[in-house]
């Protein structure tokens, strides 16, 4: 089809877009030495619909404004890798009257409409779709096609699976062959769910019988589907493939990491296997690149907030943050570093392992094969010449006091240490072998934290609570005045959880003048704690209902997640 002789720019004003927008596109296609017409699809403020129009008026396709992506034929859409769609600005649409629709961002898709008639077996009619309309339409139809994970299975014939133990290094290949479509395709509809979803973590965990695949999604492990138990090493073997594992290795523990870019988004898994009884169990643990970290988006209330931020700009001293595995401790870390992180200040890290690339930061890897441990690592960095440094955890009496010598000898020294609450980590680092009046010297402060689910906007209901519930938590009905509690209900949009995400709670000790005396008298914990409470400090249990009378959760979470808090607390 020809193009007709319409200038595109003359075009592109007929249908609104203004002189100023115009003009940047125009200064992006000289820069990058590209098509107006192309730079205009990555220039703020052009009208994605006008500029389809203008694509209709200088190439004759006709223009469809609007796409339902439930229309959409999956089927259509699997024969399509996803970043060649992206690539080209193309998505197959359905069948109308025999032919092909296909939707077009971009001119230059018509390049391959040739292929994609090849490719499905009929004539294509191309239709211009305005950009945003088929990039909402090509990530629906995508996360539709790939939510049929479980059918994929469905279709393979447990006949012609090869029994598991005959499987060994010649079925690699046959597992990177295309015509072994089900357990590829398994596979990869298994990372993107898991990504659609907002997984943390991918558990396949094989039992006598069964072979058990399941996401855990705001802390919470969630059973998604059964594949055939025969299955279970063919998955394995492909996993292990694409994570640069050794498939005929299955005594021993293994550790890997499969880079992906999924809708545009640079994701890690991070692979772990482990043998066990009746196979190999794998677990992946989801981390997306190019994160932004902010102290503003993790949940503390504004004087607990305030206050911190006061502690990591100390010039020296030691900032914990404590909290069991997974209740966002690194998180929080990350999100004090990168606020600080300006070019006069160095900052080194030492990490088991290094989650989140930031930068300007040097970031180091725990490697215990080679002896770099926290410890070592640590005494490194004083000859680094640093302003602060991030050691992953504090777990032993070398790391213990290598990290106070850092402080008491002028840097500023963060870490994570594993204790129920603020108080207890005083107490720790004294039963790690640290004197107490060096604990006393060098702590600057402790944040305790937890993370509760948010309840789910869509369906959250008000709710009155029950003196008994008042009762068992411990609050007085006049405190509810003027707020709205709301309780988990369940619908689509959070797959009947009740829940949608995750807030932080939070409680924050500075290193008042009385706690140190108390640390250096070797008080316990249980006596610290109570005198921080005396002091003013918020426990857990209490941020957490303020987030409660915010909206934010609901009192069944935080009674969750701060019970055994609250009873060593007693």
């Amino acid at each position: 089809m020809g193009v007709r002789r319409i200038e595109f720019d003359e075009s592109l004003k007929r249908f609104g877009i203004g002189a100023d927008a115009l003009e940047r596109a125009r200064t992006t296609a000289t820069k990058q030495g590209i098509p107006l017409r192309r730079a205009a699809l990555i220039t703020d403020g052009l009208d994605p619909k006008a500029m389809a129009r203008a694509l209709s008026e200088i190439s004759g396709l006709p223009v469809m404004e609007t796409v339902d992506p439930e229309s959409v034929d999956p089927d259509l859409v699997l024969k399509l890798p996803l970043q060649l769609a992206r690539d080209r600005h193309v998505l197959p649409l359905w069948v109308a009257d025999g032919e092909l629709v296909v939707g077009l961002s971009e001119l230059d898709a018509l390049s391959i409409i040739d292929d994609l008639r090849l490719l499905h077996g009929r004539p294509v009619r191309p239709v211009l779709v305005p950009s945003d309309v088929l990039d909402k339409a090509m990530n629906d139809s995508y996360d539709r096609a790939s939510k049929s994970a479980s059918d994929i299975l469905d279709n393979v014939d447990d006949a012609d699976q090869k029994n598991d133990d005959d499987l060994n290094l010649e079925d690699a290949e046959l597992l990177d062959d295309p015509n072994q479509a089900p357990i590829i395709r398994f596979v990869n509809a298994l990372f993107t769910q898991a990504i659609k979803e907002r997984a943390s973590d991918i558990h396949i965990e094989p039992f006598e019988k069964d072979l058990v695949v399941r996401f855990r999604i705001d802390g919470v492990l969630h059973e998604r589907f059964k594949p055939q138990f025969s299955l279970r090493s063919p998955i394995v073997s492909r996993i292990k493939i694409i994570s640069g594992l050794n498939i005929a290795e299955k005594r021993l523990p293994q550790d890997g990491r499969i880079r992906r870019r999924m809708g545009g988004r640079e994701i890690d898994f991070r692979v772990s296997t482990v043998p066990v009884r009746h196979g190999e169990r794998v677990v992946m643990r989801i981390l997306e690149k190019g994160q932004v970290f902010s102290l503003d988006r993790v949940g503390m209330e504004a004087d607990t907030l305030e206050t911190f931020r006061k502690i990591i700009r100390l010039p020296h001293g030691i900032l914990l943050v404590s909290g069991p595995t997974g209740s966002g401790k690194s998180t929080t870390l990350y999100s004090a570093i990168s606020e600080i992180n300006e070019p006069d200040i160095n900052i080194l890290t030492i990490e088991d392992p290094v989650e989140y690339e930031l930068v300007g930061i040097g970031q180091v890897q725990v490697n215990s094969k080679i002896d770099l441990t926290f410890a070592s690592a640590l005494r490194a960095f004083l000859r680094q010449d640093p302003d602060v440094i991030l050691v992953g955890e504090i777990r032993d009496r070398e790391t213990a006091e290598n990290a106070v010598q850092a402080s008491l000898t002028g840097h500023m020294v963060f870490s994570t240490i594993h204790t129920n609450d603020a108080a207890g980590a005083f107490a720790r680092l004294t039963e790690m072998g640290v004197e107490p009046f060096l604990v006393a010297s060098s702590l600057a402060g402790v944040l305790a934290q937890r993370l509760v689910r948010r309840l789910c906007p869509e369906c959250k209901a008000p709710y009155e609570p029950s003196d008994t519930e008042l009762l068992d938590i411990g609050m007085q009905r006049a405190t509810l005045t003027g707020h709205t509690v709301f309780k988990a209900v369940g619908c689509d949009a959070c797959q009947s959880v009740g829940y949608r995400g995750r807030v932080g709670i939070y409680e924050f000790l500075p290193a008042w003048e009385e706690i140190k005396q108390l640390v250096i008298a070797r008080a316990d914990s249980g006596a610290i704690k109570r005198k921080t409470v005396e002091l003013g400090m918020r426990t857990l249990r209490e941020d957490g209902f303020l987030k409660v009378l915010r909206g934010y959760t609901s009192f069944d979470e935080v009674m969750r997640v701060t019970q055994m808090d609250n009873a060593e607390g007693d």
